[in-house]
């Protein structure tokens, strides 16, 4: 849901990378808002995406609503891709303030089914990127003297949901936030991350028959589905000088899912019922 709580100038003079910043047509996945969130703020956006036609449309969106964007095409699961897309970035800008590492993908993997080049993909995707895009921006971010990190993680990877793969690996790169936090602060640079939940976005959509989706709110303490906005703004809120002394913290923009017991979920869909 948009509202006026984005647009009061926050990352005024900054500038922004936020890979996997495309989306179908007019949709509204994460990354599109993420980047849209960051350009009504102020920033310049770098709108990174794997298909350059998925980024070109997020960039045009922000320049058609008089922002300053610019699109490029890359595979953040390669080190050479991230440093051309960092240094194209600080070459239109002049340097960079804040990047998010949104790209993640999924796959439906059992013990059983275990499938070692999946399950590489799915760590190199999800995982490798985020340190490959750290590792090339580290610099800049230095420089900028107010350097932010956002790792976009999941719920899954906070508690167990059944996705072998998706979970473990986004488990993992809070660890990671956790060290980048520590290895680069004294540099200026912060690093947390946005656990999403139980969103109502375009991919969701696609996915998840009305039924599963009806199950999620039920079990939800606030009873709703969120939207890629909700994460957008936790997102601005950690990249922002609002957050000047936060750094490592897992920040879950779920609708209060993961602090329940199994329980009192339960007592939420029987009372629904």
């Amino acid at each position: 849901m948009e509202s006026d709580t984005i647009g009061r100038g926050r990352m005024s003079g900054r500038a922004a990378l936020v890979t996997g910043a495309g989306s179908e047509g007019d949709e509204i996945g994460i990354g599109r808002a993420i980047a849209l969130a960051f350009a009504r703020e102020g920033a310049r956006v770098a709108c990174l995406d794997l298909e350059a036609a998925k980024a070109e449309a997020t960039a045009a969106w922000i320049r058609n609503e008089g922002g300053e964007a610019i699109a490029i095409a890359g595979d953040v699961t390669s080190r050479k891709d991230c440093d051309t897309a960092v240094a194209l970035a600080v070459e239109a800008f002049g340097g960079l303030d804040a990047l998010v590492n949104n790209v993640g993908i999924s796959v439906g993997m059992t013990v059983e089914q275990f499938d070692q080049a999946l399950w590489q993909r799915v760590f190199d995707t999800n995982l490798l990127s985020a340190m490959l895009m750290a590792r090339a921006s580290a610099e800049a971010l230095t420089a900028s003297g107010r350097g932010s990190i956002v790792n976009i993680s999941s719920i899954a990877g906070m508690v167990t949901m059944g996705s072998l793969a998706y979970g473990t690996s986004k488990a993992a790169l809070h660890h990671l936030t956790c060290e980048l936090a520590l290895m680069l602060g004294r540099k200026g640079i912060r690093a947390n991350t946005v656990a999403p939940g139980h969103l109502a976005t375009p991919m969701v959509a696609r996915l998840l028959p009305e039924s599963m989706r009806e199950s999620r709110r039920k079990v939800g303490p606030l009873g709703i589905e969120g939207d890629a906005w909700d994460v957008a703004r936790a997102v601005l809120f950690l990249s922002s000088d609002e957050a000047r002394f936060i750094s490592g913290v897992e920040l879950p923009v779920d609708g209060g899912v993961t602090m329940l017991g199994a329980l009192a979920g339960m007592a939420l869909v029987t009372d629904d019922s």
